[in-house]
């Protein structure tokens, strides 16, 4: 089975880490194809490689898979350990999964994927704080009472072992990075294990040798106090 997945910019594209980051994780061999993300919109030019005309898209066998939380289906249909092994949690996982899938949209647009910074930070309005306390709740949430049952010490993800949930935040992961957020102890020692993983270091490593810039996205360093 070849395997073949379309991916933006790394340094743009939160989509695209989602779906590399679970193959990578699971140590699947893949090939990587890598177009530009310039434009915000619907681009027709992609129609050839993804029924919706975006990335990411997953070719199994020529077969096209688009959309990265099906993706990380098809993957954990493939590889069960993808979600939790117990119901309840495998059903929070999934909640929170598409929670990320479909939320969070003022978060999303005051800061945007942008690797090659790391800023001051600034306080965000009111809007995009309640997205950021709601990812801080979901995470302490998890870590609580999934990765620690009974008190327990588990794993270090957010339902101890990883799951497609880190895999569906670690875009977010990356924007708190960026934007210098600030998060209590919990949220933040998580923040830092999905950015030691090795697996994102090597995602870092290749945006911050991308010559592709697009300004609309960077422009908004000069709105978060400069580099830090």
């Amino acid at each position: 089975m070849s395997l073949d997945l379309y991916i933006g910019n790394k340094n743009y594209s939160s989509w695209s880490l989602r779906p590399w980051l679970l193959l990578k994780h699971l140590g699947i061999p893949f090939t990587e194809h890598m177009v530009s993300v310039a434009g915000r919109d619907y681009n027709p030019a992609l129609r050839p490689i993804s029924g919706n005309a975006r990335v990411p898209c997953l070719h199994v066998d020529g077969f096209q898979i688009w959309d990265s939380l099906a993706i990380a289906e098809y993957l954990a249909e493939q590889h069960p350990q993808l979600w939790p092994a117990d119901a309840r949690a495998r059903a929070r996982a999934r909640s929170i999964s598409a929670e990320m899938h479909s939320g969070f949209t003022n978060l999303r647009k005051a800061m945007p994927m942008n690797l090659k910074f790391k800023l001051k930070g600034k306080p965000a309005d009111a809007a995009v704080q309640r997205d950021i306390d709601r990812i801080i709740e979901i995470w302490l949430e998890a870590r609580a009472r999934f990765a620690t049952p009974n008190g327990k010490p588990g794993g270090p993800w957010l339902f101890g072992a990883f799951s497609v949930a880190d895999g569906m935040y670690a875009p977010v992961v990356c924007r708190f990075h960026t934007y210098n957020v600030p998060l209590p102890p919990v949220a933040a020692e998580y923040r830092d294990t999905l950015l030691a993983h090795p697996a994102m270091q090597e995602w870092y490593k290749a945006a911050l040798k991308e010559t592709e810039a697009h300004a609309h996205y960077d422009d908004l360093a000069k709105e978060y106090g400069g580099a830090r």
